[in-house]
Order: C-alpha cells, then structure tokens, then sequence
C-alpha cells in the first residue's frame, strides 16, 4: 500500500456524491479541502466524525473549506445518512475501491481479533495548490473536526 505525504499534490479522482452530482478534486484548486475517509454511513464512529464535523460547520464556512467525505458505500446509503444527520457537506461514493486504494486508506483492520479489509479512517487536508497540507490517521471521531479547524487557522 503506497504512502501518501505532506506536501505532495494529492491524487485527482472524479466520482459521484450522494445526488449523482460528479466531482473532480482538481475542480477545486484555489481553495482549502478537506477529504475525510469514514468506514461505514450511520456506525457510531463515523455518525460521531460526521455529526462533530458539521458542528463545527460555520467555522469551516468562515475559513472557506471545501469537505468531502468518502466511504465505499453507495448513493443511496450516503443520501440517507446526510438526510438522517442533516449533514451540510458532500459525501462521495467510492463503491469500487479507487480513491481509498489512491490515498492508501484501505488496509488491514482488526475488530474482536478478526482481521479484515476495510476503509482506514484517515483525512487529508488540502491547500489551494492541491498539496497535501497534513494528514490526520488514527483519527478519533469526537475531537477530530476541532483539529481540523485548529489546523486549518495556523496553515491560513
């Protein structure tokens, strides 16, 4: 599995979000990013990360940053999730794997001594350039959106 770094150009992907509208990172150059890979929509973790993330929402409005989350579920799946949690932010479908494989999030996880192939829960802010300006891994899911916005205040 190949490693992403800090200040790298992050990959270009283009897929489709929980409307079917498409969206290409390279569209948003000139501008703060953050991509946010979550296992699985509507799990305790990842319903944590999404709903601290959007919490913190007017913050991110103010510092002009664009949120992406991506998880290998479908359309439908997302659209229920962001409906559910009254989510302001774009989720993106990555059903076949090649923006989790790209960012080199999908790897081996272990749960009750099990271990399995899944979505690393791992994000990447972006700068205006489209390089990687940090990368969070191990996230935990209650303090991870104040991170983001602390961070994002000290890069600005």
């Amino acid at each position: 599995m190949k490693k992403l770094k800090e200040g790298v150009v992050a990959p270009d992907f283009k897929t489709t979000d929980q409307d079917g509208k498409t969206h290409k990172l390279s569209d948003y150059r000139g501008q703060w990013v953050l991509i946010y890979f979550y296992p699985k929509d509507d799990t305790p973790g990842c319903t944590k990360e999404a709903c601290a993330i959007r919490d913190q929402m007017a913050d991110f409005k103010k510092l002009k940053l664009k949120i992406f989350g991506v998880s290998t579920q479908d359309a439908k799946s997302h659209k229920k999730f962001a409906l559910k949690y009254d989510l302001p932010f774009t989720l993106l479908v990555d059903r076949d794997k090649k923006i989790v494989t790209k960012y080199g999030v999908w790897g081996k996880k272990k749960f009750m001594s099990r271990e399995y192939m899944g979505t690393l829960r791992t994000s990447f802010l972006i700068d205006p350039k489209g390089k990687i300006a940090k990368i969070y891994e191990n996230v935990k899911p209650e303090i991870h959106a104040e991170e983001i916005r602390d961070d994002l205040k000290k890069l600005k």
